[in-house]
């Protein structure tokens, strides 16, 4: 094996680990926002059952959009 062939197939493992760790961190991101733009409510208040119920939706919602990214990251 050539060293250019080792040296590439590094260079794409480690950039593979940092645009996946850059995903899941952008999809927790958006998963962990709660209360969605409403104005005057306070982000420290505890939530309500509703509000309980989605923010369990969002984070399943998110958990699978991970997976299907490493899904289609394998297959290419």
């Amino acid at each position: 094996m050539n060293i250019e062939r080792i040296i590439s197939m590094i260079i794409r493992q480690v950039s593979r680990r940092f645009i996946n760790r850059g995903i899941d961190a952008g999809i927790d991101m958006a998963a962990r926002r709660r209360r969605g733009g409403q104005g005057g409510s306070d982000p420290s208040a505890p939530l309500t059952p509703e509000e309980q119920k989605r923010a369990a939706a969002a984070k399943e919602a998110a958990k699978r959009a991970r997976q299907a990214a490493r899904l289609t990251r394998r297959m290419r």
